[in-house]
């Protein structure tokens, strides 16, 4: 028995089925297509909106390392010079003995002390005011020297919160008009549909390399912070001790 005419039936519904809109495939002219997917060269190609947030994102990533270098120097250095004046003031016998000077973060704690003293001279016969009164303007410093040295960290926070939704925007944008292009050249061919997709996530990654280092440099500073807050305060109880044996030696005298 003959197979020839099942076979020349099969060829003509396969060339009926292909010929069919579901098939349908639109002539793509290689040199249309973008030829550079580097990130820069898709930089180039994408939409006003996408290079924006992609701008976005750099500028706040050069802000994270600006920070960086120079929160990281200020407190290394405010870190190291605390450490020397709470020796000192620990080694300090009396308040008069007590480091003057510039030494950061030494001078307004002890002259807090030294004022209140002298306002309260005429109420010296009452220790446990005078010392209320020291340890009340100690902590106001204390409390305004916190304040000044997390200035620049907020950003930081900002960065790493807001970054990747940032990034998800400019993604979002980017592959609606992918999915625009592919509606007007009525085709799904990948060489057509994939370098605007690529586009579109370029933004998101922009968003997290701007927001992962940002969240991990905001906690290095609040630890940091955190280790010069307890020395400030360290040197502001020995300062109460330094007020409160002077007055003890008073007492006795």
């Amino acid at each position: 028995m003959s197979v020839k005419p099942r076979a020349c039936a099969s060829a003509a519904m396969l060339t009926v089925l292909t010929a069919g809109p579901a098939f349908a495939q639109v002539a793509i002219d290689p040199a249309t297509l973008p030829h550079d997917l580097s990130p820069w060269g898709m930089f180039l190609q994408a939409d006003w909106v996408v290079k924006s947030v992609m701008i976005l994102l750099v500028l706040a990533s050069v802000a994270t390392w600006t920070v960086l270098f120079a929160k990281g120097w200020e407190l290394r250095r405010a870190i190291s010079v605390q450490k020397a004046v709470l020796a000192r003031i620990d080694a300090a016998r009396t308040l008069a003995e007590s480091p003057t000077g510039d030494a950061h973060g030494a001078p307004a704690l002890v002259q807090a002390a030294r004022d209140e003293i002298h306002l309260s001279e005429d109420a010296l016969g009452d220790p446990d005011g005078l010392k209320e009164r020291v340890a009340s303007r100690l902590e106001r410093l204390e409390a305004a020297a916190a304040r000044r040295m997390t200035r620049g960290t907020g950003i930081l926070a900002t960065i790493g919160s807001v970054g990747p939704f940032v990034g998800l925007f400019g993604t979002v944008w980017g592959i609606m008009n992918s999915f625009i292009g592919i509606s007007a050249a009525q085709t799904t061919n990948l060489a057509v549909v994939a370098p605007g997709i690529a586009e579109a996530l370029l933004a998101t990654a922009f968003g997290l390399v701007a927001a992962i280092p940002a969240v991990v440099i905001y906690n290095h500073f609040t630890r940091r912070i955190g280790t010069w807050k307890g020395l400030l305060a360290d040197t502001s109880a020995a300062v109460l001790r330094l007020v409160s044996r002077d007055l003890s030696r008073g007492a006795r005298a």
